[in-house]
């Protein structure tokens, strides 16, 4: 199929890849209960890149050790897992991990338990575990460093307000907070995004920023935050898909460039079949759709996989063929589709990070009961600076 590009519609067609990107497929787990999550962390500070991992039915958090993926239990017995994140490295070395459990959809159904673990003396032993906070549907999990001092505060965006019902969570808005190491209490960034809040990005929004924004996608679209001297600012980006919700607004949201052009990548709308391009136009974005194929989309990530400054797009969804696409710019700007994992990977979260140290960044996805790592076997490529 020949790409079909109409340079005054907001619809872009995708074709097959050319060239494919060259990936070996490695299994580092087959036996999980529902996988929702996973991070690439040096967990145990020994200079080489570990694997957190989180599994909706558990019954363990747990982290893989590089480079031979060796499986160690954090903790046990956190019933309906549904997020984790690795902060920066403690004066040890050893990073504190946020955990939140006690999940559901349902906001009258969810307490949202949120906890901090912190390791106890060896990190291949389990980790202590301090509740720190419950507030309703806790849901995505993220450190940023917000102010430009070098410390990280932890993200929690919940995924709907406390009033807030299935089957069409109106009627409420959604809590994004943060909580501060050591303090460990909720403050609050704001509440106005509506409905669903299902995706949240930690990025550097401008080249040269010395502190961290945060992008959330929610039945109100894409929006920015940014924390100054006089408080959180909201901008809204988009509004993502202008269809009736639950259908509506933007699922998940990632940043990459192209040749240093930056561009937005999102699945729309919440657990959506779309894959949005964003690019800048004064001050608004223009909205291409490249690909309407997915069935219940739930993560997308970006990184310059071949090493030549131009970012890629890696998006996974969970139903239907339950496959995890990479969408490549050619120097045409024609985006091309690479199916990297088709039917054996319900792709719920995906990672980027060069696991085995050859200069390519390789790319993990967990879903459903696999672990997976790729192998980027493109050994002459380089990591850009845009890669996260």
């Amino acid at each position: 199929m020949r790409a079909v590009v109409f340079a005054l519609s907001a619809l872009c067609a995708v074709t097959a890849a050319a060239q494919p990107l060259p990936f070996a497929e490695h299994v580092i787990a087959s036996d999980l209960h529902a996988g929702y999550h996973v991070q690439i962390a040096d967990i145990n500070h020994d200079g080489k890149p570990d694997i957190l991992s989180l599994a909706q039915n558990g019954p363990d958090l747990v982290w893989y050790e590089g480079p031979n993926w060796e499986r160690h239990v954090l903790v046990s017995g956190l019933p309906h897992m549904i997020n984790c994140s690795a902060g920066d490295p403690g004066p040890d070395g050893i990073p504190d991990i946020v955990v939140a459990w006690e999940f559901s959809n349902d906001a009258s159904k969810s307490i949202g338990k949120v906890g901090v673990l912190q390791h106890d003396g060896d990190p291949r032993n389990p980790w202590k575990l301090k509740q720190i906070d419950e507030i309703t549907t806790a849901h995505r999990i993220r450190w940023a460093d917000i102010d430009g001092s070098g410390k990280k505060v932890a993200i929690n965006a919940t995924l709907t307000g406390p009033k807030a019902a299935p089957p069409d969570y109106s009627g409420d808005h959604s809590p994004l907070v943060f909580y501060r190491p050591g303090e460990w209490k909720r403050e609050v960034i704001s509440t106005a995004n509506e409905g669903v809040q299902h995706g949240i990005l930690v990025t550097r929004w401008n080249r040269g920023d010395k502190r961290d924004s945060i992008l959330t996608s929610s039945f109100s679209g894409i929006d920015l935050y940014q924390f100054g001297t006089s408080g959180w600012t909201r901008t809204e980006i988009t509004k993502g898909d202008t269809s009736a919700c639950p259908k509506c607004g933007s699922s998940d949201v990632a940043v990459g460039y192209l040749n240093g052009a930056k561009f937005l990548a999102a699945i729309e709308p919440w657990h959506g079949n779309q894959v949005v391009i964003y690019t800048p136009k004064g001050k608004a974005w223009d909205r291409n759709v490249i690909d309407t194929s997915l069935l219940d989309g739930h993560t997308a990530i970006t990184a310059d996989f071949d090493g030549d400054g131009r970012d890629e797009i890696v998006v996974g969804f969970r139903q239907g063929a339950k496959s995890v696409f990479l969408y490549r710019s050619n120097p045409q700007g024609v985006w091309e589709k690479q199916v990297l994992d088709k039917g054996g990977m319900p792709g719920a979260a995906c990672a980027a990070g060069d696991l085995n140290g050859d200069g390519a960044i390789d790319i993990v996805c967990i879903g459903a009961t696999s672990l997976k790592w790729y192998e980027n076997l493109s050994r002459a490529a380089k990591p850009s600076s845009s890669a996260r």
